[in-house]
């Protein structure tokens, strides 16, 4: 029951966190861009290689992994918004804009995974 919490518990900052990323870019900068579930796919894949390579190297507990890579992290990241976004921007016959959203989500998701790890490494 504890660890259903702790997933809750991350949850619960991290969906309202993705929300209001996209809120405010949508906000601010009025682009067809779906900056907003990028950054929130971005900063989850940067932290979550982070708290990944510090629970393998021991030094994050169980519990804290719960709480912080399935809860905040399965939170603010979203692969579904990820795709309707992307058969939004195909279906609008924008596919240079889908083609680049895809390809930068991909390979920014994959390189901040890769950064975060590294992070932990050198901090622990």
């Amino acid at each position: 029951m504890i660890d259903l919490l702790l997933v809750l518990a991350g949850g619960l900052v991290g969906a309202p966190l993705r929300y209001l990323l996209g809120v405010d870019a949508k906000h601010r900068l009025h682009s067809a861009f779906p900056w907003g579930t990028f950054a929130a796919n971005a900063g989850a894949a940067l932290f979550l290689g982070f708290v990944s390579e510090a629970v393998t190297d021991g030094d994050l507990g169980s519990r804290l992994q719960l709480l912080l890579a399935v809860g905040f992290c399965g939170a603010l990241s979203t692969w579904s918004t990820f795709s309707y976004e992307l058969l939004t921007l195909t279906s609008a016959r924008r596919l240079a804009l889908a083609a680049g959203y895809l390809l930068l989500s991909v390979l920014a998701g994959v390189g901040l995974s890769f950064a975060g790890a590294a992070v932990a490494d050198a901090a622990f």
